[in-house]
């Protein structure tokens, strides 16, 4: 049978078994990152011909309400449970709240969190831009954050999701270390980019609260139980190699009060079970890209291309 389609060229097929192991700090066998989404969405934001911001007609007033819930409340009930057991936070960040709502920025940063760019609102979206717009809207992130936090971000995670053909391109020729935008794999790993180096950050749908509430239509002690799962597996996995678990998680959602109390019971499994390295993105990125551990994994890719054309 002939193949028309095209490989898109994200990245190269590496099996996951047979490739150069990973070892994270300390002997831990997973990398557990937790990533708030800290969001802005516009009550009535400029119509996309590609994508609906809301499923109502807007304004939302609904949609808008139920979300700013998070930035008002939920953020503070989540940070606090975070940092009483000890995660920081590597913050998803829809860069216009630095303007809207400055006061759950700071939070963050007091907290010693780090920040990455999710696009400037969560109600605006990459398709349908050209390359002048998407250009504006990563310099825009990166001058926002800068000038709020005094950070510099380092990972791209897509407005929304939302991308183009040039997306992965552009935020490496920026000097962005990292995307979250490839859910493909357990591991960090190399990603084919025009110039510069850009590495894979494994980031979740399948553990995203999001994805656990408004798809899956879990408990919470459901979801609880999901992450206790993804995580105890990976940890013993990560044994040969080591792996990443990243908890995606929204305020609005995860910090409900009939949620909360499970959630705390993952943080403490987590923190109690010895074998998670506790760390953010960037820490993660650093280790991979120091150690050695992507010019093993472009030589595993070379590796196995090679036998494959054999």
């Amino acid at each position: 049978m002939r193949v028309d389609e095209k490989d898109p060229g994200l990245y190269d097929f590496r099996p996951w078994r047979d490739r150069a192991p990973i070892r994270w700090p300390g002997g831990k066998t997973c990398a557990v990152w937790i990533s708030p989404n800290l969001e802005y969405y516009e009550i009535d934001p400029p119509i996309n011909p590609h994508r609906k911001s809301w499923p109502q007609i807007h304004p939302d007033v609904v949609g808008y309400g139920h979300r700013d819930y998070g930035n008002r409340v939920g953020h503070w009930r989540m940070a606090d449970l975070m940092s009483k057991h000890g995660f920081p936070g590597s913050v998803s960040l829809s860069v216009a709240l630095c303007q809207h709502i400055p006061e759950v920025v700071a939070d963050a940063e007091a907290r010693g969190w780090e920040f990455f760019s999710h696009g400037i609102y969560n109600t605006r979206y990459s398709y349908g831009m050209d390359e002048a717009q998407e250009r504006a809207m990563i310099e825009d992130a990166i001058h926002t954050v800068r000038e709020a936090t005094g950070q510099t971000i380092r990972g791209w995670l897509a407005p929304a999701l939302t991308h183009t053909p040039r997306t992965l391109d552009l935020i490496a020729e920026y000097g962005l270390t990292y995307t979250c935008d490839l859910y493909h794999d357990d591991q960090p790993g190399p990603v084919k980019v025009a110039s510069g180096r850009l590495m894979s950050m494994p980031y979740s749908l399948e553990v995203n609260d999001h994805y656990g509430f408004f798809v899956y239509n879990m408990s919470p002690r459901d979801y609880a139980d999901v992450l206790i799962r993804q995580f105890d597996r990976l940890a013993a996995e990560g044994e040969a190699s080591g792996t990443v678990m990243c908890i995606p998680l929204h305020a609005y959602l995860i910090g409900q009060p009939h949620r909360i109390g499970a959630f705390e019971e993952v943080l403490r499994h987590i923190a109690a079970d010895g074998r998670a390295w506790i760390t953010t993105a960037g820490e993660i990125a650093d280790h991979f890209l120091s150690t050695g551990a992507y010019a093993a994994a472009e030589a595993d890719a070379a590796r196995y291309g090679a036998g494959a054309e054999a």
